[in-house]
């Protein structure tokens, strides 16, 4: 006899995604003359050839309206002490906060990040609650710097053994 599947509890499934550890990025896009920018650990690379990542949007964030209408964004991996930017851009930013943007290829991107790439989104595929956005990359550059890390609901840091 076969029992039915109990439902997920909602909490537990994302603290035992947690357990995934990740990297930090800032997904940006540039639409009508404004910037629009996102806190996510969504990302990934799809391919090597051609050069493809992929973001994970979730339906209600203001970025899942404004990204089918530029087609083009922009992803920032953080580096160690930019806690403060990743909170801004997951909506608890403080009063007077300003940030670094540079630009590459026309996109916003956040200065002293360890890694940039610019994508041009070349498909969508509805994915429950998320969008994935795959773009094929036409700009990435990358330092030597330690990234920011996420695990478990709070930031880390990546201490590597001598």
């Amino acid at each position: 006899m076969s029992h039915p599947a109990s439902p997920f509890d909602p909490r537990l499934f994302r603290n035992a995604l947690g357990r995934f550890a990740s990297g930090v990025t800032i997904v940006t896009t540039y639409h009508e003359g404004a910037t629009y920018g996102m806190t996510a650990n969504a990302f990934m690379s799809v391919s090597m050839s051609p050069p493809l990542v992929l973001v994970s949007i979730d339906h209600r964030a203001a970025m899942h309206t404004h990204l089918p209408k530029s087609k083009r964004y922009g992803v920032s991996i953080l580096a160690e002490g930019q806690q403060a930017l990743s909170n801004h851009f997951a909506g608890r930013s403080v009063e007077g906060f300003q940030v670094p943007f540079i630009e590459r290829k026309g996109m916003p991107l956040i200065e002293g990040a360890v890694a940039y790439f610019v994508a041009n989104v070349v498909d969508e595929h509805l994915a429950g609650d998320h969008t994935l956005y795959i773009g094929e990359v036409e700009h990435f550059e990358a330092v030597e710097s330690k990234p920011l890390l996420f695990y478990a609901g709070g930031y880390q840091q990546l201490n590597p053994h001598s």
